[in-house]
């Protein structure tokens, strides 16, 4: 196969709508990390119960934009029950207490889906609306993956506009800087917490029907999702949102062009990423303390 330049454009643009998937579920993952400081290995499962609730919806209705709203909010409760009565017990017992928990939860979610959709999963299919391509002068790409990274780019200003520019949004940065001082200025910090938790598998509920369209839909999707997610993250800076967004975009566009050059070492090359990022700036791209550092 030559390698021309249409080819390699179409190949970095196709990077950076995958990475853009990446890049929702890192910020979901830095988010809590960042604020709560759990590790969050349920992320992945609460990815894939976004993916099954998402074409349930769709199933139920025909309308794709009423399942993009609503299966964040579903998954998003989700998460606020998993905070507010199985995470929370554990606050203040180590690091590793809440990491334990999660793995666990993502098994129970995982027989969950497989239960009420069977093992084989669920068929997916583009919206009619987003099907077909469009020309971008050096090639035709996939409507939907354009859609896809136009979604997340308002996602993540969206995002920013509440930490940055709102009363609640400040108190969320506070917290995650200095949790007691909040407490002292009279802060319900355990409700920050638990909104917080429920934002960030929102999102990850949210990646989850975004993707559904571009890959298979089983209980074992967020499995291979969730590693892929961590590596976004460290390489970012965990608790960073700026390092979830860079990282997601590189990892997807370093994934994309590896795929082209050497298809076997695609999934390889991710893990090379990481460990040079890491070598050279332990810490992450942006990794420093406190919330969107």
């Amino acid at each position: 196969m030559e390698i021309t330049p249409s080819l390699l454009a179409l190949q970095l643009v196709t990077g950076v709508a995958l990475g853009a998937v990446y890049a929702l579920l890192a910020i979901g993952l830095s988010l809590i990390f960042g604020m709560l400081t759990v590790v969050n290995f349920a992320h992945g499962a609460f990815f894939m119960v976004g993916a099954f609730v998402g074409l349930y919806f769709l199933g139920l209705t025909g309308n794709f934009w009423f399942s993009l709203v609503l299966t964040p909010m579903v998954v998003g409760a989700i998460g606020l029950v998993t905070e507010r009565f199985l995470v929370r017990p554990l606050y203040g017992r180590g690091i590793d207490y809440p990491l334990l928990l999660t793995f666990g939860l993502s098994w129970v979610l995982i027989e969950a889906m497989r239960v009420m959709f069977g093992i084989e999963g669920l068929p997916s299919s583009t919206p009619p609306e987003l099907r077909g391509a469009v020309d971008l002068g050096f090639g035709y790409f996939p409507k939907y993956r354009l859609f896809l990274i136009l979604a997340t780019a308002v996602i993540v200003l969206a995002l920013w506009l509440f930490l940055e520019k709102t009363r609640y949004g400040l108190i969320v940065r506070a917290g995650s800087r200095d949790g007691e001082i909040c407490k002292v200025l009279g802060i319900d910090i355990a409700r920050v917490w638990l909104v917080v938790f429920g934002i960030g598998t929102g999102i990850a509920g949210l990646s989850g029907v975004l993707a559904a369209p571009t890959r298979a839909v089983n209980p074992e999707m967020g499995i291979h999702v969730l590693a892929e997610s961590f590596v976004v993250t460290v390489v970012g800076g965990m608790g960073s949102l700026p390092g979830a967004v860079l990282a997601g975009l590189l990892v997807g566009i370093v994934f994309s062009l590896t795929s082209l050059f050497a298809p076997d070492l695609a999934e390889l090359s991710i893990f090379v990423l990481m460990a040079v990022v890491l070598l050279i700036r332990p810490q992450g791209f942006f990794g420093k303390k406190g919330l969107l550092s």
